[in-house]
């Protein structure tokens, strides 16, 4: 062996350390990252900067929007990691949740519970000093509800828990336009009522796909408890509901640009849940996550509806 050759050897064998050492560093923090679950967050944050938006009249500003986004992101962060925490049992049991970080033992749970706690101060305290309390009080209304009111108790326990629970979902509207006014509106409530009655059908859609997931998990998700044909009945009630709901802000709120695009969307939305309500019924072969990827597209095209009506 040459002289370059052990040198070579050398400084590979003394970079392996290294190299193991940040993969495991990357590992952590994608570890902590997916504790908060980024997707979660991405549609909450879609919501949230069209209302203020809408509460600005126009743009709200580069730093409001910043110091909100990163208040609301940290806010949703402490829910979600301390909703891992706690459903870390069942999480184990679902294909679908299996490779969540609590699930496979990547972080431990006192970790978790100590992060996801830390984020809520953190949301707390930043969105208090950068915008106003009134928003940081309402991240920490939303953060209490969604681990305590249906993490804790109307998960595991009621089929009614994502219509009650899914108000958590609701908030981040409530926080951006506080964030602007340090005030609520009814034009805030009808944004908080769309998304309110558009949570069920979103998730039920879900829940029917991974409906032996939540059976095996003892979960009593409204598509393990009740039939099909219940369960799209319902998501087509409420799809109406929010349908008609989201018509009440182009009273004296939005413009002609919101209006047709609520009326277009709605009426594919509603199409959409009609077309899998008669599949069921009919008995063929039905995909209720054609709904569900639609209800996303749907949320986002309507609040990108409600700033560029303000911004036009």
């Amino acid at each position: 062996m040459t002289l370059a050759t052990e040198t070579s050897s050398a400084a590979v064998s003394e970079a392996l350390p290294a190299l193991t050492g940040a993969a495991r560093a990357r590992s952590t923090v994608g570890a902590y990252v997916a504790l908060t679950k980024p997707r979660i967050i991405e549609l909450l944050l879609v919501t949230t900067v069209p209302t203020m938006v809408l509460a600005a009249r126009g743009w709200p500003g580069w730093a409001l929007t910043a110091y909100t986004l990163v208040g609301g992101t940290l806010a949703a962060g402490s829910a979600n990691a301390l909703n891992c925490w706690w459903d870390r049992d069942i999480d184990q049991l679902m294909h679908r949740t299996r490779k969540r970080p609590m699930a496979r033992h990547t972080v431990t749970p006192t970790k978790a519970l100590v992060f996801g706690l830390v984020l809520g101060v953190l949301a707390t305290v930043e969105l208090g000093l950068t915008t106003n309390w009134l928003s940081a009080l309402l991240a920490d209304a939303a953060i209490a509800f969604y681990v305590c009111v249906y993490t804790m108790v109307l998960k595991r326990r009621t089929p009614q828990n994502i219509v009650w629970g899914g108000a958590a979902g609701c908030m981040p509207v409530l926080i951006g336009w506080s964030a602007v006014t340090n005030d609520l509106s009814w034009a805030a409530l009808v944004l908080f009522l769309v998304i309110f009655f558009w949570t069920p059908p979103h998730f039920w859609a879900l829940a029917m796909k991974y409906r032996d997931d939540y059976a095996r998990a003892d979960v009593p998700m409204l598509p393990v408890v009740a039939s099909p044909q219940t369960v799209v009945r319902r998501m087509v009630g409420y799809s109406w509901a929010m349908v008609a709901t989201s018509a009440l802000l182009a009273i004296d709120a939005s413009g002609p640009v919101y209006l047709v695009s609520a009326v277009v969307l709605g009426a594919v939305f509603l199409r959409e849940a009609h077309v899998l309500q008669r599949q069921v019924a009919s008995g063929s072969a039905y995909n209720p996550m054609r709904l569900f990827h639609w209800s996303i597209t749907y949320l986002a095209l309507l609040f990108l509806a409600v700033a560029v009506d303000q911004l036009v």
